[in-house]
Order: C-alpha cells, then sequence, then structure tokens
C-alpha cells in the first residue's frame, strides 16, 4: 500500500505539489487539511476521541473528524468521505472559515494546515470505525469550553486553536 500524499499549498491555498503524508509532517511543510463539526438538532457537538494508535494525538479529544483532501477531491467530497470512514455516516455539509496553523508535536511531527473548516448536521450517534476513533460523546459548546479550560490536555492542538479563534463562526 502506497503512503497517503498530501497537497502542498501556499498560504493562499493554491497547490504547489503532493507529498507523503509523514515526509510532509516531518519537515513542517504547509499542506491542506479539513476539520468537520456536526451538530445535532439539541445544539450540541459531535466529538471524537482519537484511536491510541493515531501517530500524534492519540486518545485525545477533538471534532468530529478531520483528515486530508486527496489530490483532485474538494474540501466537501473530503469531508463527506471521511464522516463516512470514520464515523459511519454522510450528511450535508457547509464550509464556513479556513485557517493556517503550525502545531509541533513531542514526536518531532509538525502539522502545518491550512484547515477548511465544515459544519453539517446530524441526529443520530455514530458508527464509530475502531481503528481511527476510541469513542464519542455529544456536548454542547459551553460544556466544551468550559471542559476545555480545565483540562486543555484533553484536546487537540487544533480543537483548542478553532475554540480560542474562531468560536463565533462556529457557535450557530
Amino acid at each position: 500500500m502506497t503512503e497517503e500524499q498530501v497537497i502542498l499549498v501556499d498560504k493562499n491555498d493554491h497547490k504547489i505539489g503532493l507529498m507523503p503524508k509523514m515526509e510532509a509532517h516531518e519537515k513542517a511543510m504547509l499542506h491542506r487539511a479539513f476539520s468537520v463539526f456536526i451538530f445535532n438538532d439539541e445544539g450540541k457537538l459531535m466529538l471524537q476521541q482519537r484511536a491510541a494508535e493515531k501517530y500524534h494525538s492519540p486518545l485525545l479529544w477533538t471534532n468530529t473528524c478531520c483528515s486530508h483532501q486527496r489530490d483532485g477531491e474538494t474540501s466537501l467530497e473530503a469531508g463527506k468521505r471521511r464522516l463516512q470512514e470514520e464515523m459511519g455516516f454522510v450528511c450535508d455539509l457547509k464550509e464556513v472559515f479556513s485557517f493556517i496553523y503550525k502545531a509541533p508535536f513531542e514526536n518531532g511531527l509538525t502539522e502545518h494546515e491550512l484547515d477548511h473548516v465544515m459544519v453539517g448536521y446530524f441526529n443520530e450517534n455514530p458508527k464509530i470505525n475502531k481503528e481511527e476513533v476510541a469513542s464519542f460523546k455529544w456536548m454542547t459548546l459551553q460544556e466544551i469550553k468550559t471542559d476545555m479550560q480545565s483540562k486543555p490536555e484533553n484536546y487537540t492542538v487544533w480543537f483548542q486553536i478553532i475554540f480560542e479563534k474562531y468560536y463565533n463562526f462556529i457557535n450557530k
């Protein structure tokens, strides 16, 4: 099996090439990514706990799903694909904003991503893929914010950045 490629981009999200995912993270190359936030009719957000086998941020809580677009795939297509792969369902998604962040990890890898953030709505529980996701839960944004303030070490870096800087974009 060949390693997944990520799409290298400039700060304006123009494609400048492809690179194997691990190499891009080792070299801290800016690449395209996405984060999906799924809400229910009660206004609760579906969080996932990353699987223990993840190469970074294992067992941390984060948004509903996230990953990298494939070459030729739109962000919305990628979001729907990954929702199905990780959480076992698909729903309509809307892209609400994008941002760039850079976060080094203790294992020597660095996330340097232009992250496209999408929102969707779903009222059932997911059928999680245990290879990707350890668990899930529904929480209000206020519950997440309060918990994140008292236990930030339980959450992924990008999820904390989105909450800190872009809370109003996802708080619908």
